[in-house]
């Protein structure tokens, strides 16, 4: 009877730091919405990677300067003007400047646009709009740590499966080469001169200028390009209007879910669009 009551407690020893592994594993898995446990759960993260088929070699070299980031959560937390009014909005963002800009980029950069077009049957106002919205036509990219940004905000509670696989994304374009884990760009990770989730890199990102690779962030055509083949896949119709009510529309929509912002892209590429 004592040897069985010692094998007895013998497993209910081992189930219970079996529970425990599992639990602490489980617990590093979590999510969170301050930075406590951000470092277990990057831990956690490079584990699971690794099982999928991500190299050490790429994990250690992507996450060698990953932190929490503040800037990003204040961001994510604060997206007020897309809460303005349209006048506001426009107010606010230099709509007028990002008009007049424009009309001049497109007369300067005209046989690309107009190499655009022909590819993908995307004019140039709605290019330009995002363009200069995004970025200031590529004047200001961002300057948050990208791996840090999109790594925060998979371990944050508010969107973490979403922003996951942006990381696992994030991660293929290190290994590939497509971006340094130096990298810096927009607050929530978007990278290049009209701001492209990782993902969406992966996705839409295509060679504009002929070189076949693609780069995002030293390239206007590439960004440019692949913007237009964002708005294809989205289902942008050749020749039909992008305005609201009208079939192109929702393809805008695809590219940002404020509708205030929806409204502005469609507003200054149809002022740019109808400058001649």
């Amino acid at each position: 009877m004592r040897a069985v009551k010692t094998i007895l407690a013998s497993a209910a020893l081992a189930a219970a730091t079996l529970l425990a592994t599992v639990t602490g594993a489980s617990a590093a898995a979590k999510c969170g919405n301050t930075s406590a446990g951000f470092d277990n759960w990057v831990q956690d993260f490079k584990q699971q990677a690794q099982s999928r088929g991500v190299s050490a070699s790429t994990l250690d070299k992507a996450f060698s300067g990953v932190k929490y980031n503040v800037p990003t959560i204040r961001a994510d937390r604060g997206q007020h003007s897309f809460k303005l009014s349209f006048d506001q909005f426009m107010r606010k963002r230099g709509g007028a400047s990002i008009i007049s800009r424009g009309k001049q980029v497109k007369r300067a950069n005209a046989s690309l646009f107009a190499a655009i077009e022909r590819r993908y049957g995307v004019p140039a106002g709605p290019l330009i709009a995002i363009w200069g919205m995004e970025t200031g036509f590529g004047g200001f990219q961002g300057n948050q740590h990208t791996m840090s940004a999109v790594t925060t905000l998979a371990f944050d509670c508010r969107r973490s499966a979403f922003f996951t696989d942006q990381l696992y994304a994030a991660l293929e374009l290190v290994q590939k080469g497509y971006l340094s884990p130096s990298a810096r760009g927009a607050a929530h990770g978007e990278i290049g001169q009209t701001q492209f989730l990782p993902r969406n890199v992966i996705r839409y990102g295509v060679s504009g200028d002929g070189n076949r690779s693609v780069d995002l962030i030293g390239s206007r055509a590439d960004a440019l390009a692949s913007t237009a083949n964002f708005l294809v896949g989205h289902g942008w119709q050749r020749g039909a209007g992008y305005q609201p009510g009208q079939a192109n529309f929702s393809a805008i929509q695809g590219w940002n879910a404020a509708g205030v912002y929806q409204q502005a892209i469609a507003y200054i590429g149809q002022q740019i669009d109808g400058a001649q």
